[in-house]
């Protein structure tokens, strides 16, 4: 396994590193070595769960074993030298605030959900790092394995019934507990929650109580960051943070949990119930009483023996008294409600004698109250159960009542509370933290180590296209109130249609909300947008309930990998189950559409007291977001996490489509993720979207591994793509193409892995095809020649040959060549009897011929028509000619799909009583000779048709040059200043290994390494 060294501590990683990742991996290094507090950004697909695990283990490691050498030290006895060293090494790589005598700490790592522990347990498996201590936090809700207590559908009395079996030691699970904690599977293997309670199971102990009690000395937690953030919850589950590092991933919902611990509600029909529940108790005690042993009769009935009817008397009190207070806030009649100070909430409370004096006592009858509900035999789900466990009927659930809310608009609290219980370091990481400034700036708490790490992804790889006009040329824009015109949601509709038709696999479609996704939805199905949409990919919506929700997408993903069906689109809202957690790697997620920005709901009384609060605390402190930054920054934020279902490793590609014309606002494209704002385009013309969407899955699909699909023994149908552009390869700067660094520079690791990306490039580069030649311009003359490229200089090109294959010979009895007019974009077979015109003659050339009568050659160029190519019998070297207007026309879109192979076939189907034609690869030697000479004569083609006139006669100087001198180092320096300054004719440079001498090809592709490094790095 590689081994990287990253401040002084070795990073043992599953594969060589990329730079983007040795970057990530020391910030993290660095936040636990000074003991600080970071915030680092790193987009999906550059691997940032890994090499957080990586990085925070290889450290731990390294404090473990500066620990165990301090320790032998200061045994008292006599110390060799070399492990004194050896102690100060690990000292100064642990990190000098920790201390010598301070205990490695645990790693607390959290993230929101269970399914994102899963995974990042599933990379600490790939590790080397598997052999530490893990222990997984969850629910009772997910771990529970009792048969009574694990069916109950209540999950708060799920809670209170498992606390008293545990109480009464009636729960056999748990009273296994102690016995299993050693079991060897539990130290010797690295279980997720699925993997433990499937344990628990088959050993029969509770996975719940097992995880609390190997979280003691684990030297890895997992679990849900709410545990940590909610001070309950927290104190619930006995989470000891004094000393330890927490790590939040996926972070950018910190803020909102850090809000959400701090908020709650109150409705007075839970007030009614809590009223109505003592009383039931209190009459059930007073029949109880009416016999004479009260105590007796009270154990009987469950009741603990120092419960008193005085105690239900005061909670009944305090009950009416603060469903009285409730009742007296005087509300507006327009039904908008109140807003009152936060401190109002303890004036209110006040009112029903509930003070801070009086909270033990409150909480201790409380207390005493659950008991005596969960006591008493469990009955069936569903209604209401009184104090006793009788089912009662509930009046009370269609009464509208008033409800309480004590909102924290300060995430800030949350996290100040952890900071205070002795966290040694506080990492937060994501995909989407941008802007970072405003994020720390909200949670208050300082983050002296930051970083915005760029994606590992190139140019060719995303495209990002904001499209602010539909089909219908009508302006996409789902503000407030426009996202009910009908003209709106058509031409939304229509460019969702459109796409889907283009966009290979699957596509997701983000609405700003549910309600305007069900608005669409409704539309379209009117309209018949949906059907049409339909053909072409089946169309799943995001559900809002789990069991449904996990249904749709296992659907959805099987009807991607069904070969029969072109993919599958799926509806979904930001902010969603699907915006963010779940992997649309691959076929699952080619391309993303944002139909709008998914700004908060502007009314809703929340979001307008937290745009008052950050203005008036701005106002007050001089610093600090203003409501309406905060406003816009929900939105971009919703915007980034969706936009991150796409990318979701080093091989994939997809689109992102913005199609809301308030995307191009320069403010809102600051807010966007650092990674995709140098992509962005603008179009404010439909047209031009379309064109590029296609032309990038061209290029993608041709110039990256495809994934391996999935097959069910149905036929598969591909999505191809007509190709009448240059592939576009990615982006190299002029400083890639200098000179670079020398040889022993680069390890021999990374020498073979450049040379095998090069070594695939250079498979695409071969492939000659018909979209290089709709650019070209004039035709030129493609003739046969040695091979050598010397010789291809001096030819005139009359003869365009595709992909050196040849026609069919069943088909040549009547045809000698096809007519391509660019302009009608139309392939005209013109039949040898009917030709008269001579376009061009091919002649066979000696391979020694003098490389002065080439150039010569090569500069007298054909007079030919600009809209006319011509394609000649590669088996002949005869005059080729005429043209007929009567012949059969073909559309030019058939020859312009790129080949995905060398052994590719087109056949293009001819109508009426045409013959078919069809253009194969060359298969005899022969055939494999013309493949060669007129690849030769291709380059020379392409490169003259790119280069200016004075570049080309430096190319051709530079030629004859290295012909005469063999001088290498010139010759590669006159090509690199011809090809590097468009990023298109960096292949031709690339290309040109082939015409070198044998001796030069190693230092050339060397070069190209070089070169090649320095892009990606």
């Amino acid at each position: 396994m590689p081994e990287v060294v990253l401040n002084g501590v070795p990073v043992r990683f599953p594969f060589e590193p990329y730079e983007v990742q040795k970057t990530y991996m020391s910030k993290v290094i660095d936040c636990l070595q000074r003991g600080e507090n970071g915030i680092l950004e790193s987009p999906t697909g550059t691997g940032k769960t890994l090499c957080l695990l990586c990085s925070t283990l290889a450290w731990l490691e390294i404090k473990k074993a500066e620990y165990k050498s301090h320790m032998q030290i200061s045994s008292g006895q006599d110390t060799p030298d070399f492990l004194s060293s050896l102690s100060s090494q690990l000292k100064a790589a642990a990190g000098q605030m920790w201390g010598d005598k301070n205990a490695p700490p645990k790693i607390i790592y959290s993230s929101r959900t269970h399914s994102q522990l899963s995974q990042a347990i599933s990379e600490l498996k790939r590790t080397s790092y598997s052999y530490l201590r893990v222990a997984i936090m969850g629910s009772r809700d997910q771990m529970c394995v009792h048969p009574e207590v694990s069916k109950e559908g209540n999950n708060n009395l799920k809670v209170h019934m498992c606390q008293s079996k545990v109480k009464s030691k009636t729960c056999y699970f748990n009273t296994q507990v102690e016995a299993k904690r050693d079991e060897p599977e539990l130290r010797q293997k690295v279980l997720d929650l699925e993997d433990l309670v499937k344990f628990g199971k088959k050993k029969s102990f509770c996975p719940y109580y097992m995880a609390r009690e190997l979280k003691q000395d684990a030297d890895i937690i997992f679990l849900p960051y709410n545990y940590l953030l909610d001070p309950k919850s927290r104190k619930a589950h006995g989470i000891e943070l004094q000393g330890n590092i927490i790590i939040f991933d996926e972070a950018h919902n910190v803020e909102k949990v850090c809000e959400e611990a701090a908020s709650l509600q109150i409705r007075s029909t839970d007030l009614a119930l809590c009223i109505d529940e003592v009383t039931q108790v209190m009459k059930k005690l007073q029949d109880i009483s009416e016999g004479s042993d009260i105590a007796a009769n009270a154990s009987s009935q469950g009741l603990p023996d120092d419960f008193s009817p005085d105690d239900l008397y005061t909670l009944k009190a305090l009950f009416l008294e603060l469903e009285k207070a409730v009742d007296d806030i005087v509300l507006p009649t327009d039904g908008s409600g109140s807003t009152f100070p936060g401190s109002y909430m303890f004036d209110l409370l006040e009112k029903a004698d509930i003070t801070h004096h009086k909270k033990a006592i409150i909480l201790e009858v409380l207390d005493k109250l659950v008991h005596v509900n969960i006591e008493e035999p469990k009955k069936k789900p569903g209604g209401r159960q009184d104090g006793w466990g009788a089912p009662r009927p509930n009046p009370l659930n269609s009464k509208v009542g008033r409800l309480i809310s004590y909102w924290c608009f300060n995430p800030g609290f949350g996290m100040k509370d952890l900071s205070e219980l002795g966290v040694k370091s506080i990492i937060l990481t994501s995909g989407t933290l941008s802007p970072i400034d405003s994020f720390t700036a909200e949670l208050q708490v300082p983050f002296p180590i930051q970083l915005e790490n760029p994606h590992i992804v190139q140019r060719h790889q995303v495209w990002v296209g904001i499209v602010s006009n539909g089909p219908d040329g009508f302006n996409l824009n789902s503000s407030f109130k426009n996202r009910s015109d009908p003209r709106y949601i058509n031409s939304l509709g229509q460019t969702i249609l459109n796409f889907s038709r283009i966009i290979p696999d699957g596509l997701l479609v983000f609405f700003p909300s549910y309600p305007i996704m069900r608005s669409c939805r409704d539309e379209w199905q009117n309209s018949g947008i949906w059907s049409k949409i339909s053909v072409g990919k089946p169309i799943f919506v995001e559900p809002q309930t789990k069991d449904e929700f996990n249904s749709a997408m296992e659907e959805f993903y099987q009807k991607i990998n069904d070969p029969s069906q072109k993919g599958a689109c799926f509806l979904a809202v930001c902010r969603g189950k699907v915006s963010e957690g779940l992997d649309f790697a691959d076929r699952n997620g080619r391309a993303v559409i944002i139909t709008g920005l998914p700004y908060p709901p502007f009314k809703d009384p929340r979001v307008i007291l937290k745009q008052k609060y950050l203005e008036e605390t701005r106002c007050k402190y001089k610093r600090g977001l203003t409501g309406q930054a905060w406003y816009q920054l929900e939105a971009s934020r919703a915007v980034n996490q969706a936009v991150g279902r796409v990318i979701r490793h080093k091989d994939d590609f997809g689109a992102i489509i913005l199609c809301d014309s308030r995307f191009s606002a320069a403010s809102f494209k600051a807010q966007l993720s650092a990674w995709i704002r140098p992509y962005i385009h603008v179009y404010n013309m439909f047209g031009p979207a379309m064109r590029d969407i296609i032309q990038f899955f061209r290029n993608a699909q041709t110039l990256l591994p495809q994934p391996e699909a999935k097959s069910n023994g149905r036929p598969a149908i591909s999505v191809e793509y007509e190709t009448n552009e240059a592939l576009a390869l990615p982006s190299v700067s002029a400083q890639a193409f200098q000179a670079g660094p020398s040889r022993h520079l680069i390890s021999d690791s990374t020498k073979k892995k450049m040379a095998e990306a090069l070594s695939k490039e250079a498979d695409f580069n071969n492939i000659w095809s018909n979209m290089n030649y709709a650019k070209s311009g004039d035709a030129e003359n493609v003739v046969k020649c040695d091979g050598s490229i010397f010789t291809a200089l001096e030819q005139k090109s009359s003869v365009v040959n595709f992909n050196s294959c040849n026609i069919s010979s069943e088909n040549l009895s009547n045809y000698t060549s096809i007519k391509v007019q660019n302009k009608k974009r139309k392939i005209k077979i013109v039949s040898k009897s009917d030709s008269t015109d001579t376009i061009g003659s091919v002649e066979k050339q000696d391979s020694q011929s003098s490389l002065i009568q080439v150039l010569k050659a090569s500069d007298q160029k054909e007079n030919s028509s600009p809209d006319m190519f011509e394609l000649g019998s590669s088996s002949t070297s005869q005059e080729s000619s005429g043209t007929s207007q009567e012949n059969k026309t073909f559309s030019q879109e058939n020859f312009l799909k790129p080949p995905t192979s060398l052994g590719v076939q087109v056949n293009i189907a001819a109508s009426s009583t045409k013959p078919l034609l069809t253009v194969e690869p060359s298969t005899s030697k022969k055939d494999c000779e013309d493949k060669k000479l007129n690849s030769v004569a291709a380059y020379i083609h392409e490169v003259k048709s790119s280069l200016s006139k004075e570049k080309y006669a430096d190319f051709s100087a530079a030629v004859k040059n290295y012909k005469q001198s063999s001088d290498y180092e010139r010759v590669v320096d006159i090509l690199t200043s011809l090809f590097i300054d468009n990023p298109q004719h960096h292949r031709l440079f690339r290309k040109f290994e082939q015409f070198l001498i044998k001796d030069h090809r190693p230092m050339f592709r060397d070069t190209c390494s070089q070169m090649l490094q320095k892009q990606l790095h």
